[in-house]
Formats: structure tokens, sequence, C-alpha cells
């Protein structure tokens, strides 16, 4: 058993085997090993030979074929803010009584939140959905405000620092169905709203709230939109900024009291648009005032609740700080897992032989992760 130790870890945190990266093949646990759990979730990573760097797996990671998912969901809106009407669609996959077509409440329900410009029908989206409902689960694909073609439902935009709408649906959907136990799944800006919301939750967790887990989650997002507009990352950059200009021109066309085109500063990075548009809209001084008060970093050490994190070192524009790094290290309800290779949002993996095998290991880690933590929950009879 062996390991390769990360070299963005914070120096300080030198003695906690959670920052340490599992070499191939890989020991089964990275926290500390006073932390009772059940690690029978953890399978070693093997990435794919020739996918050799970040850029290879995140863009064959969006486009890799995934069987098609054939349960067919209800859809429902949440009414995210009361104040404007704001409502997020939802779609959701309810494990029923075959008999009397009952909802199943005491069954684990997943609140799956999807990247920037992403959806409810994102690819890794709908991956976990097919392993959550073959376990038995629940599942509500969440989208967040504008996305999945509901640009003229809300007369607000979208960012970063709205964990407050993932808590509003889980709210909803808990007490409408009285359901026992949820679990959060984040990706990338997802995943930063829901390590963002139980670290905002801290001790105030809801008892029905059980396990958290993210993968590339934006930590830090002045280090990661900084990151974007680097040469290499540039791509990145315009699928993104491309899509964000344009859903600018949808709303301003649809609410032309709240927003307009004119006057608006050139924009060529997602830095320039966090400041000529999302801050000014929402209340932020500046994009720098925007990334500090929505980056999940500020709050993770007040997370209280079971929470998996994975972080691929060869991410091309995620960047998590070392303070950051060290921070989730010192909190005993939080396992990071910092893998050498993987890219954003991908970890592919090589064809293995054994049953377990997955090529999305990052959508079944994660779902893994969570069964675990609802065995151990129901084991402690909490």
């Amino acid at each position: 058993m062996s390991w390769v130790r990360s070299p963005l870890a914070a120096p300080q945190a030198k003695s906690l085997p959670g920052n340490l990266i599992p070499c191939d093949p890989p020991p089964v646990t990275a926290y500390p090993p006073e932390r009772p759990t059940d690690d029978l979730w953890l399978t070693p990573y093997h990435p794919i030979p020739y996918l050799s760097g970040g850029h290879a797996q995140t863009m064959l990671g969006n486009f890799w074929r995934r069987p098609p998912l054939a349960a067919q969901p209800e859809s429902e809106s949440v009414v995210v803010d009361a104040a404007d009407n704001s409502r997020v669609l939802c779609h959701c996959h309810w494990q029923r009584d075959p008999l009397t077509g009952d909802l199943l409440a005491d069954r684990l329900t997943l609140l799956l939140v999807h990247g920037l410009e992403g959806s409810s029908d994102s690819g890794y989206v709908r991956g976990i959905t097919a392993l959550a409902l073959r376990a038995g689960c629940s599942v509500i694909r969440m989208n967040m405000r504008n996305c999945g073609g509901t640009d003229d439902w809300t007369p607000t935009l979208y960012h970063s620092a709205r964990s407050d709408d993932a808590g509003a649906v889980l709210h909803h959907f808990q007490q409408k169905y009285t359901l026992t136990r949820i679990a959060m799944i984040g990706y990338s800006m997802g995943g930063n709203l829901v390590l963002k919301l139980a670290g905002e939750l801290a001790e105030k967790t809801p008892e029905w709230l059980i396990a958290a887990a993210t993968v590339s989650p934006v930590t830090d997002l002045a280090e990661s939109a900084d990151a974007l507009h680097e040469p290499a990352n540039r791509a990145y950059e315009r699928h993104f900024l491309v899509r964000l200009i344009e859903r600018f021109r949808r709303k301003a066309q649809l609410f032309p009291e709240h927003y307009s085109l004119a006057g608006l500063p050139p924009i060529r990075s997602i830095r320039d648009f966090d400041d000529a548009i999302v801050a000014p809209h929402n209340g932020f001084t500046s994009a720098d005032d925007y990334y500090f008060r929505a980056s999940s970093a500020r709050c993770v050490q007040t997370i209280r609740i079971p929470t998996l994190i994975l972080n691929a070192l060869d991410d091309p524009f995620i960047r998590m700080r070392a303070d950051t790094r060290e921070t989730l290290l010192a909190n005993p309800a939080v396992r990071l897992f910092e893998t050498p290779r993987g890219g954003h949002c991908a970890f592919l993996a090589r064809r293995q032989s054994n049953a377990n095998f997955h090529r999305h290991w990052a959508e079944k880690t994660v779902t893994d992760f969570v069964l675990s933590a609802d065995r151990a929950r129901q084991t402690n009879g909490s």
C-alpha cells in the first residue's frame, strides 16, 4: 500500500492521511483511521491510459455515451423566492409501492444539482439517476433558476451564491412528502452550492439531511474564474461565455424592465461577465465581492454531515486554495479525495474485469458514498 502526496496540499496538514493521493492501485481509505466509516463504497480509480491529460478527460467525459435513462420523471415547479415568485423546474423519480402506487417516503432521496450552464438533463445527472434508481432511491433532478428552458420563470439570474434555492427545494419536497432521508450531490458549480448550503446549515442541519457529495466543486470562485482565462483554457471560457451572454440576451427580451444590453462594456472573460452583469444585478459590489461571498470555502469548516469531495489535480480550471484544502482536511465530517488524473467532472475509468467496474467512476463513487452514509445512519439508529 503506497501513497502519493498532493503537491498542492497545505504543509501544515502533512500528518493527515486525507490529503494523500492514492497510487495505482490505491488503498481504500484516505481519511484519518480514527474516523469510523463503512469504507466499502470506495473503489480504486484507474484512469483510461490513453487519456493522458486533464483536457482529454474533460472533453471526452462530457460526450462519452451513457445508457439511456428509461425512467420517465414527474415534473414539478418549486417556488424558491416568494417575493418575486421565482421558480425552478425539478424532474422527480419517486420510488412507489407497486401495489398502491403510494410514494415511499422512507426511501433515501437524492437531490442532484448540475453545473454552470448545465441542466437536469446533463450527462452526469442522468448517470447518477440511473445508479440511484437501481439502488432503490428516489431522485430529484433540480434545475437552477433559468436552466432547463425556464428563463421566463423568474426575473432573476442564477449564480453561485444561490444555495438558498437548493435549500428551498429540499424543504419543499421533504415537507410535501414527509421524506425521512435526503442526500445532496453536486457537480462543479452545483458542488459549490451543495457545500455552501451544508456549511450554512451547520449545527442547524435538519435530521433528515444525512449526507453530501461533490465532484470538481468550485470552492474558490476567484481563482477558478481566473484560471478559465488562461490561454490553455480559453476554449472552455468561450464555451461558457457564448451561452451566458446568449442567456442574458433572452432575459433582456423577457424582462426589459430589469435588463438592458445598452451600455455594457466589452465582455472577454468570465470575470468580465461577473463584473458587468452578475454583480450589479444581484447585489454585489464587484466580481471580487461576488466571488468572496459565493465561495463555499468560507463556510466548509462548519459542515456537520458526512461529506465527500472528489477533485482531480489535472482539472484544467478548478483551483483550490491551500488554506481551503487545509480547512477541508481539518473537518472530521469531510472526506477530500484528490486523484492525479480525472479532468473536470469526468473521471473516466479504464475497463476492469470486476463487477464493480463503472466507466464514470465519480458518478458511482458519490452514489455509493451517500448510500453508505444512509446505511450508517440507519445502523446507528439516528
